[in-house]
């Protein structure tokens, strides 16, 4: 039975243990998540994923990315926003996404929102509550990391009195760990500090 420490991978490294069972999350791992993500195009393909993950696997949504992407016109806002009924016909038929109604709906409502905010606002506001590195303990093991804490909660209240769907406490911590607010690598991590690394 894991005790949810930091093992070693194929190249004995110490990652995080659900990195591991696959090499799609070694790569995820180590190469994007607990990063800094800027822009706003940027976070509203992040904040869209991490809906779509809702009550799934996250290996699931990484391995359909790209079709994500090509669906959703690389999830510029803009573009997002000027979706017609027929595209959304199209993508509850696209068998490269997941095929969620709500979903589907919750994104393009958020794109249509987020094109009246100014360049930077959703930038702004969802770094605005990144927690002070200082104040939060470093995680030994997969059990002292939260799924829901009070910046999260936060965030998503800000999202949501905002006009934003589908951005619910878990989710806002989600894209707070995968967008580099926290940085969730266990103490043994070999990307335990990578962001803030040279």
């Amino acid at each position: 039975m894991s005790t949810g420490q930091a093992l070693a991978g194929a190249d004995g490294a110490l990652r995080c243990p659900w990195a591991l069972s696959t090499d799609d999350y070694v790569s995820y791992h180590d190469d994007e998540w607990g990063r800094p993500v800027h822009g706003d195009d940027a976070l509203f393909e992040r904040l869209s994923l991490e809906a779509f993950q809702s009550g799934l696997s996250w290996i699931t949504i990484l391995r359909r990315r790209l079709t994500f992407r090509l669906a959703f016109a690389d999830f510029r806002i803009e573009k997002v926003a000027a979706f017609t009924e027929a595209d959304r016909e199209r993508l509850l038929a696209d068998p490269g996404i997941i095929r969620n109604r709500a979903k589907v709906d919750a994104t393009l409502a958020n794109a249509r929102v987020l094109a009246d905010w100014s360049e930077g606002e959703l930038d702004e506001l969802i770094w605005s509550h990144a927690p002070d590195p200082a104040g939060r303990p470093v995680p030994k093991v997969l059990g002292d990391v939260a799924a829901v804490t009070p910046e999260s909660t936060a965030l998503s209240k800000a999202l949501k009195k905002r006009g934003l769907r589908f951005v619910g406490p878990t989710t806002a911590y989600a894209l707070m760990q995968a967008c580099g607010l926290v940085d969730d690598h266990l103490e043994a991590c070999v990307s335990r500090g990578a962001a803030t690394r040279g």
